[in-house]
């Protein structure tokens, strides 16, 4: 068996609601995204002296929760390849003994330095007050990003990139039940779907699509498309960088800070693609037909 691969978890349940239609009251079944706390923890250090560390708790829709953990622990710039992640797996807290399949522990090689003094500060203040301009930008670039994309390539139709929204929603399996998922997608520069993943956190969806990439050694992604089912957040442009994305498209908005990040990065950068069409945020020369 695959050491990165999860339990099987649901991802939505049911629940009895009252339901207004105009002045009538009628009981009805609705069914809910499930979101539930994952703890992740590293287990790291030399052969004969490991230690373990619990590093951050995030809420997620349970599912594909090792591919979450890979691709957030490569876009916090603790790994760069597979090789660096020997096991994921899910651990029973002793605390939660009934809550086996919300911690998970990641096991690095030995070689995998970690410094720990600066991860816990880089997440109180993300989580506390947020990224702040420049100064962000130029910390991601100093984070082993992968080289820039190249900078005409993938060159893709405007009509293609017209045909992904579409794509996306009909593989959305557990959006179509709940209406509250965001979803990441992944399509080849011909437009294939290649994978999909659904969140009540738009990070953790795009994570979990680049932890399957990342483990399936197919990064960095300069020859694919990623669309986003909401806005671009500088965060998820930062993702995509360290991913080696070279088109990154959103149904909705992008931010100021996700704009200057794109252009300084290498991406391509679209948004508001819905409705046959789209603005072009940065390096337009991959996007043909126009």
């Amino acid at each position: 068996m695959s050491p990165f691969l999860t339990l099987s978890q649901a991802s939505a349940e049911r629940t009895t609601v009252q339901r207004v239609v105009g002045s009538a009251l009628t009981r009805a079944t609705d069914v809910l995204a499930i979101e539930a706390p994952l703890e992740i923890s590293l287990e790291y250090g030399s052969a004969g002296q490991r230690q373990t560390h619990s590093l951050a708790v995030t809420m997620r829709t349970p599912g594909h929760d090792a591919e979450l953990v890979a691709g957030f622990l490569l876009s916090e710039g603790i790994v760069q390849q597979a090789a660096d992640i020997i096991t994921i797996e899910h651990h029973a807290d002793p605390r939660r003994p009934k809550e086996r399949g919300n911690v998970v522990r990641a096991a690095l090689a030995p070689g995998v330095a970690l410094a720990l003094d600066r991860l816990e500060r880089h997440f109180y203040t993300t989580s506390s007050c947020g990224v702040c301009g420049k100064t962000s930008i130029d910390a991601v670039k100093a984070t082993s990003c992968p080289a820039p994309p190249p900078a005409a390539s993938p060159r893709v139709p405007a009509s293609l990139i017209h045909a992904l929204p579409a794509r996306q929603r009909a593989a959305q399996p557990v959006f179509e039940q709940t209406g509250g998922l965001h979803a990441t997608a992944l399509f080849s520069a011909e437009g294939e779907l290649l994978l999909l993943r659904e969140d009540v956190g738009r990070h953790n969806a795009f994570d979990k699509v680049v932890g399957a990439a990342l483990l399936a050694g197919q990064l960095p992604l300069g020859q694919h498309i990623v669309l986003l089912s909401g806005r671009a957040s500088f965060e998820l442009v930062q993702k995509a960088a360290l991913a080696g994305v070279a088109i990154l498209a959103a149904v909705g908005a992008p931010s100021s800070l996700a704009v200057e990040a794109a252009e300084e990065f290498g991406l391509t950068l679209l948004g508001f693609v819905r409705n046959e069409r789209f603005n072009i945020y940065s390096h337009a020369q991959r996007i043909n037909g126009l």
